[in-house]
């Protein structure tokens, strides 16, 4: 008896004498970028200078600073900036990602020190030091993509993780309320930022007022 094979179902059915059509790839994988080759060392050296540049003149003139600025700061030309951020928005993005995550490895580094609750207060000045001289980038980035974003949801997750951990290693050690939650402590510094934006000097004592008051009981005991 001859054997006649049978399509599975959706699988399209050869004509007689030629062979069966290879089934069609999933959409996943048939949208999956190619992998982006790396840059040579030149091109990662003005990338980095780019980067560095932008974030002095964001932090200066906020996230409308002159491109032709950032180029003459980086030492290349406008030219030199658009190939490697075609628009102001991508600028914005790199710029972003790359403090947040410049903030989180101060973080993790802090979190290797002896005393876990002078970690945690070390790490919300930084924190507190970078919400500073933001400058509007965030705000930028949400108008143009919107809140729920890719990079704002992935670098709130970032900060949320670091905050946890030096949150946690804190509660365990006794240094600070155990009712706490990482959120509780984004907001509160956050809270201390915005409401010395127009009398920075203020920030330093608003911020230790707000570490007083996260200490545990315990904590204030000699």
């Amino acid at each position: 008896m001859t054997r006649t094979d049978t399509p599975a179902p959706g699988q399209p059915t050869a004509a007689p004498g030629q062979p069966t059509a290879a089934p069609e790839q999933p959409t996943a994988v048939r949208d999956q970028p190619a992998p982006v080759p790396p840059m040579r060392a030149d091109a990662r050296r003005s990338h980095e200078r780019l980067l560095a540049a932008a974030t002095t003149a964001f932090a200066e003139n906020g996230a409308d600073a002159p491109l032709e600025d950032i180029a003459r700061r980086a030492g290349v030309g406008i030219g030199t900036l658009y190939r490697h951020f075609p628009a102001r928005l991508d600028l914005q993005e790199a710029v972003y990602r790359s403090q947040v995550a410049a903030v989180c490895a101060q973080g993790e580094e802090l979190a290797g020190s002896p005393s876990a609750g002078e970690a945690f207060a070390g790490w919300l000045r930084v924190l507190a030091s970078y919400l500073v001289t933001k400058r509007g980038l965030a705000h930028a980035l949400i108008a143009a993509r919107g809140r729920d974003c890719d990079v704002i949801s992935a670098c709130s997750q970032i900060m949320r993780d670091t905050a946890g951990r030096l949150l946690a290693r804190a509660q365990q050690a006794g240094a600070v309320r155990p009712d706490l939650t990482p959120m509780d402590v984004l907001m509160l510094v956050h809270g201390v930022v915005v409401a010395t934006e127009r009398a920075p000097e203020q920030a330093d004592r608003l911020l230790s007022l707000t570490l007083d008051g996260l200490r545990a009981r315990d904590a204030d005991q000699p």
